[in-house]
């Protein structure tokens, strides 16, 4: 794999850190700003707006920029966006801070899965995503954890803080690896933007933009609302909600390091195997996070289901997107956050009924019925590795 993938990979860390950060800051930023746990928690689904509305936005705009000159530009905007976040005492300002950082992350994405497709040979496009994406999970395993210790120990503003200091290294990363000219293939052979637009058409597209959605919807309606999980169904302290995080990135590394391996040519076992499994785990947890031992396990486990499924199905959304080389990324960012935005909304509802911190748990297995279910009549489509079957 290209060096440049490994930098970009570090920005992907930076940004990842920030956008599961809220996992563990929840309940500091919920007391801190005079709000409900419920309501500090729409951050999250701020921020998952942003990015959805933001990828197709943001990678418009940026399609005519040099590769180098948009990442590089979206980083220091998402820097920014952190520093204002760090200093503000008022949750409109934060909650409008969360949407300028989405935004610009979202471009970044775009541009970025844009770009590692366009490294690597046409039939590697899923190794490419599994090396930037693991940017994101190295994330969840050490930034996440790290951001919720700094949480801890010095308020949730410390984390922001520190997010903004880490796009330096990040900035610096883009300037030295990315080449200074356009890298998303030739001026000359580039179709048009609505040419490109019209590729949202196509139903195997929308099929597994939509598959990918209801995934992630799943993982983060259930993620975003660990904290109170583990320190008032398992009765631990608050520093284990940083251990927890970590086996859920651990978990997630694994995955997105099997998909890796598998999303370009074995699609179909990945779902008709992880599917099944991730709609087990779920419920599972909801009936055992009360005990710490099974609590542990099963958030790893789920960790790497979530990511293996949701990363093979993101992969296929780059294949579908094939006709839109500059805003394929963007396809795949939009579907990730439709879920991560929308997760987070129903989880937060789910809290203030009879199912209490356990209702992500239920929402998430419901979320992957309804995606094994809309896939089940299209498993040969799934199944046809990059994208060589027609839907019928």
């Amino acid at each position: 794999m290209p060096l440049a993938l490994y930098l970009l990979a570090m920005a992907v860390f930076a940004m990842g850190t920030s956008e599961f950060m809220l996992a563990g800051l929840l309940p500091g930023i919920a007391s801190d700003l005079d709000v409900t746990v419920g309501t500090a928690g729409t951050l999250t689904s701020a921020f998952a707006i942003g990015m959805v509305v933001g990828a197709p936005l943001m990678a418009g705009l940026a399609r005519d920029w040099p590769a180098r000159s948009g990442l590089l530009g979206f980083v220091l905007v998402f820097a920014a966006a952190h520093v204002l976040g760090a200093v503000t005492a008022d949750f409109p300002v934060l909650f409008a801070t969360r949407v300028v950082a989405a935004l610009a992350n979202a471009g970044f994405l775009a541009v970025a899965l844009t770009t590692a497709a366009e490294l690597v040979a046409a039939d590697r496009k899923g190794r490419a995503l599994a090396v930037l994406l693991s940017g994101t999970t190295v994330a969840t395993i050490a930034g996440v954890p790290a951001g919720s210790v700094l949480g801890t120990v010095f308020g949730w503003r410390a984390t922001f803080w520190a997010v903004a200091v880490l796009c330096l290294p990040a900035a610096i990363g883009i300037l030295k690896g990315v080449p200074a000219g356009p890298v998303r293939g030739g001026e000359s052979h580039r179709p048009a933007l609505r040419a490109e637009l019209v590729r949202l058409k196509s139903p195997r597209l929308v099929l597994v933009m939509l598959l990918g959605a209801l995934v992630n919807a799943a993982t983060f309606a259930s993620f975003t609302f660990l904290a109170p999980v583990v320190t008032d169904v398992a009765g631990l302290s608050g520093l284990w909600v940083s251990v927890v995080l970590v086996l859920f990135g651990l978990g997630a590394f694994v995955g997105i390091t099997v998909a890796g391996r598998v999303s370009d040519h074995r699609p179909g076992p990945v779902v008709a195997l992880g599917g099944p499994l991730l709609l087990l785990g779920w419920p599972a947890l909801a009936v055992l996070a009360d005990r710490p031992a099974a609590l542990f396990v099963l958030v790893f486990l789920q960790g790497a289901l979530s990511f293996v499924l949701g990363s093979t199905l993101i992969t296929r959304v780059l294949y579908e997107a094939t006709g839109a080389p500059t805003m394929a990324g963007s396809y795949a960012t939009a579907a990730f956050n439709i879920g991560a935005a929308v997760g987070p909304l129903i989880a937060a509802a789910s809290l203030d009924t009879a199912l209490g911190d356990l209702g992500p748990f239920w929402v998430s297995g419901l979320l992957v019925v309804i995606a094994l279910l809309v896939a089940f009549p299209f498993r040969s489509v799934i199944a046809a590795g990059r994208g060589t079957e027609v839907l019928r």
